[in-house]
């Protein structure tokens, strides 16, 4: 399958660094980030001002005060007074219904995208049909669509403007959850086979885990966290969607695919298996894990658990405690796989005298891993060579 990779215009794979400041009423929105190269997510709850930050960048709203840059270019300063309009930010925009024209052929829709180009450079419709396997879809009309067909052409459009810059508002939100598993893996194709910078809202965490590079959390307007998808999600004081949202990522290579419906991975130096995973061995996966779905465990003579029903052991040490005012802790735990977040009562942590640098054992029901946690990210184990 050739790769989608475009030379696209100068600001290509360039950092978006974005200042706002904006009163909305009660509301105050005070952010400042740096979005690097690959699916930049702006993670939190409605409400907490991802869509107004996709406005402004979009330039469909001018804050009181605020600077986006994309590379060297300046799309707005309020201080200097530019504000770029939409058509010359070089912006494609995804939203969260296709917004295709009725009147017009899928083909034609695609096309549409193409007038705003401003060269040649960019990927032409053939690569853009093949990455999106929309090729049996280019006579239809959009009323003779899924919603996951609309959306697939909607990417297609704004991949064939040929963008400098990819924002992406909630595309799945209006979506059922089969045909959100169907988009999915096309957002991961462009994170790793275009050279176009995304800019993705979502409160979803499986989306976050599965599509980020990296994570801007939002809280009331303001930027909590930043940094690698990892290193947020398994951050026990980030749960910018709430406790009951907190989970962690870790990476894997499949290993085998065993005849019971199992899939067996390599995550650092521990073995998982999962619900069977149609990925070639050899591939890296990224697998989040569900604080609600981790049990701790601790044994008198510091061995692992014995006589359950679940196969996923991970043995591990506490790094961290997150106490609310409610009766669940977030446990972190330090395993052969990568960080784990564990979200247990406060009265379970008290009866297992949880406390950090404890050895401990996360347990993790391989059921309790859904197609929805695991996706791709287009590597492959070098050991491996990728073979199937």
């Amino acid at each position: 399958m050739p790769e989608l990779r475009s030379a696209g215009p100068p600001e290509a794979r360039a950092q978006l660094s974005v200042t706002l400041s904006h009163s909305f009423g009660a509301f105050q929105l005070d952010t400042e980030f740096q979005a690097p190269p690959g699916i930049t997510v702006l993670y939190g709850r409605s409400g907490s001002g991802k869509t107004s930050v996709i406005q402004a960048v979009a330039g469909l709203m001018t804050p009181e005060s605020g600077r986006v840059m994309l590379g060297n270019r300046v799309l707005l300063d309020t201080s200097a007074g530019i504000a770029l309009p939409p058509h010359r930010r070089k912006i494609g925009v995804i939203f969260q219904e296709g917004r295709l024209f009725p009147h017009l052929s899928v083909k034609a829709n695609l096309l549409y995208g193409r007038r705003f180009a401003r060269d040649t450079l960019g990927p032409g419709l053939e690569r853009v049909v093949e990455m999106l396997g929309i090729g049996p879809l280019l006579g239809r009309r959009p009323g003779r669509l899924s919603g996951g067909e609309k959306q697939r052409v909607a990417i297609g459009r704004a991949l064939l403007a040929n963008p400098a810059l990819i924002l992406a508002d909630e595309p799945l939100s209006a979506l059922d959850q089969a045909r959100k598993e169907e988009i999915l893996p096309y957002f991961e194709r462009l994170r790793d086979e275009t050279e176009v910078p995304i800019l993705y809202v979502s409160h979803v965490p499986a989306e976050v885990a599965r599509l980020a590079t990296t994570v801007v959390a939002l809280e009331a307007g303001r930027v909590a966290a930043i940094g690698p998808a990892a290193e947020i999600l398994a951050n026990p004081s980030v749960t910018p969607a709430g406790p009951r949202a907190a989970g962690a990522l870790v990476e894997a290579y499949v290993k085998a695919h065993h005849p019971d419906g199992l899939t067996e991975l390599a995550a650092g130096t521990t073995r998982l298996l999962v619900p069977r995973i149609d990925q070639a061995i050899g591939m890296l996966l990224r697998v989040r894990i569900a604080a609600q779905d981790v049990i701790l465990a601790r044994q008198p003579d510091g061995g692992p658990p014995e006589g359950l029903s679940a196969l996923n052991v991970l043995a591990g040490r506490i790094a961290a405690i997150r106490t609310g005012q409610g009766p669940g802790v977030i446990v972190s735990l330090e395993t052969g796989a990568g960080m784990i977040l564990a979200r247990i009562t406060a009265r379970s942590a008290a009866a297992l005298d949880i406390a950090p640098d404890i050895d401990c054992y996360a347990i993790v029901k391989a059921l309790s891993i859904a197609p929805g946690d695991v996706g791709g990210s287009g590597l492959a184990d070098p050991e491996d060579g990728g073979r199937s």
